[in-house]
């Protein structure tokens, strides 16, 4: 499975910024990171809660 290369990513830039044009482009990255940073934090707290039971059941 191949990562997106640097011509691809500019193709989408370029796609994004013709679709939604220069003003709304800053208002979308906003929210795409917010979302990127509340799936992170989310998912790390399920890890951590995973932790947890793995030590309380070592414990028992």
């Amino acid at each position: 499975m191949g990562g997106l290369g640097a011509g691809s990513i500019a193709l989408i830039a370029i796609v994004a910024l013709l679709i939604f044009g220069p003003k709304k482009l800053p208002e979308l990255g906003k929210a795409a990171g917010n979302t990127l940073r509340e799936f992170k934090n989310a998912t790390k707290g399920l890890a951590d809660e995973d932790d947890n039971k793995k030590k309380e059941n070592d414990k028992a």
